[in-house]
């Protein structure tokens, strides 16, 4: 997990990822992900990238990234 703010404390660029490449061959073992490294919110997903139409808060996508993982780990 990895967040950027600027000056005045504003979200600015974020990156969620949870890499694994015995699952995810490709994506560069990308398993899970969200970010909005190219100025949209996505998510990543088993190689798959799909846009982030509902976007609210980071907290709201740490929090479903979150509850996305446990698929994943046990």
């Amino acid at each position: 997990m990895e967040a950027w703010e600027d000056a005045q404390g504003n979200l600015v660029k974020y990156s969620l990822a949870y890499i694994n490449p015995a699952i995810g061959a490709n994506d560069n073992g990308r398993v899970l992900g969200y970010d909005n490294a190219h100025n949209y919110h996505d998510k990543h997903y088993l190689g798959n990238i799909y846009p982030v139409e509902d976007f609210s808060t980071y907290e709201e996508i740490v929090n479903r990234f979150e509850t996305e993982l446990k698929e994943f780990i046990q």
